[in-house]
């Protein structure tokens, strides 16, 4: 299966909806070798957010409606009118209108009258809820990747260019395959020396892509892709450079991109949701030895960030500044917890129990501090928490971290403290461990981004 110098790519909703520039900067950026390419793609922007519901606000798609019991048919058939008004803008790059629309029609047809029976099967109360909602999610999230595949491959072949749709949707296929071996059945045929290939960043297989990962999925996509074909290189196309600073608080002239760094540097940026790549996603490359390139997919000529194993910055420095302000921090007090072996399990369990990871943990003798995300703080996890220890309380702050494959040296953390200081910023609690690649400071809410202007003026300049 291994092709010589092959690069799996992976372009995201926002850039697939510049597809004019994503053709001229990346496709056929390289004009001497086009081919070797796999581009894993994910739906066009704001696409996925209308099939299911919106990634951050939360406003419900057609999913949510079907789940409700409401008008679904009418959502899903307007939203496939839009797409085709959508597939307009990609008439005079190539795209034939006709063959695009009479596709995605037929497929959301065929969509519509799944979803019914489905439908059905939920009205007659014989089969698991779950199960089925879990399947009716996974239909609508694969309807994206396959619209924005299609369209993709049928330009190029219009351009003169040898292109094959690859279509890991598994629609109206019943045989029952894991989604590595529908990936393997898939390329078995392809010669990629020949044909550029786009991949929908959905994948169908018996575990349930979506039941593990979720919105997550079209790059775990990528990374299966990626090692099962052996790639060189796993590139990631987004719409700016991974960067020191958020340029629009730090400055734009003040920020530096990041060339290299490492997978643990990459995790911490994604444990506190500044992702360069799933966590669950780069795992397996990283195992396979595969290194990733982040790339912006409008600066063409610039290298992008690449990650590795075992890159260590060559000189000890705080390569990004970098959190979020929509955590919640739980403190929980108890004057029984002092001496008591294990007493922190309790609170683990509780969290467990309703699928909440923390992002940072802070202790002393009898408080143990809890830092969650905002959407997971919910009032039932509260309750229970307070129905367990004498004293439990929230607040909605935001997380600062200073983020680097070599920050251990003398003198850092007292640097990074007296300039939050000197900026009248009150630490609230910290966090680092040993291994010194990540401290976390927790600030009031309000002093967030003043909190990332003097980390980043302080270390990072």
């Amino acid at each position: 299966m291994k092709t010589e110098n092959l690069r799996v790519e992976k372009i995201g909703g926002t850039s697939m909806t510049r597809f004019s520039e994503v053709v001229d900067n990346i496709i056929l950026g390289d004009p001497t070798d086009v081919y070797h390419r796999v581009y894993v793609v994910s739906a066009y922007g704001g696409v996925t957010n209308e099939l299911l519901e919106h990634k951050k606000s939360g406003k419900p798609g057609v999913y949510r409606r079907f789940k409700d019991q409401s008008d679904y048919q009418s959502a899903l058939k307007e939203l496939g009118q839009k797409l085709c008004v959508m597939n307009q803008d990609f008439r005079d790059i190539g795209l034939d209108l006709e063959v695009a629309n009479r596709f995605l029609s037929d497929r959301f047809d065929t969509a519509v009258r799944i979803l019914d029976s489905m439908y059905s099967v939920l009205a007659s109360g014989y089969l698991n809820r779950k199960e089925v909602l879990l399947a009716a999610r996974e239909l609508l999230a694969s309807l994206g990747e396959i619209h924005s595949a299609f369209n993709s491959t049928n330009i190029l072949t219009n351009r003169g260019y040898g292109a094959t749709f690859v279509d890991l949707s598994g629609w109206e296929d019943g045989r029952e395959l894991s989604i590595d071996e529908r990936i393997l059945d898939v390329f078995r045929t392809i010669d990629t020396s020949r044909s550029i290939c786009f991949v929908t960043g959905y994948a169908k297989g018996t575990e349930g892509i979506m039941r593990q990962f979720d919105r997550g999925y079209s790059e775990v996509t990528f990374s299966k892709v990626a090692v099962l074909l052996e790639a060189k290189e796993a590139v990631i196309h987004k719409e700016f450079h991974l960067s020191s600073g958020d340029p629009n608080i730090v400055g734009i002239d003040h920020v530096r991109t990041v060339c290299n760094t490492n997978f643990d540097v990459a995790d911490q940026l994604a444990d506190i949701g500044m992702e360069a790549i799933h966590p669950k996603a780069s795992k397996p490359l990283e195992v396979a030895g595969i290194p990733i390139r982040v790339k912006n997919a409008f600066d063409p000529r610039h290298p992008g960030t690449l990650i590795t194993n075992d890159y260590i910055c060559p000189e000890t420095r705080t390569e990004i500044i970098a959190g979020s302000d929509r955590v919640t921090y739980i403190d929980v007090h108890d004057t029984r917890m002092v001496g008591e072996v294990g007493f922190d399990i309790k609170i683990m369990q509780i969290l467990a129990n309703h699928s909440v990871s923390y992002v940072a943990k802070a202790t002393n003798a009898n408080t143990i501090g809890i830092t969650i995300y905002d959407k997971d703080c919910r009032a039932e996890l509260i309750s229970d928490l307070k129905q367990h220890f004498e004293s439990v309380s929230s607040e909605q702050l935001a997380i600062v971290c200073a983020i680097g494959s070599n920050i251990a040296k003398p003198g850092v953390l007292a640097q990074a403290a007296r300039a939050l200081a000197n900026a009248g910023i009150n630490i609230l609690a910290v966090s680092q461990t040993a291994r010194q690649t990540n401290m976390q400071f927790l600030v009031s809410r309000d002093q967030f981004k003043n909190a990332q202007i003097a980390l980043h003026r302080a270390l990072c300049e």
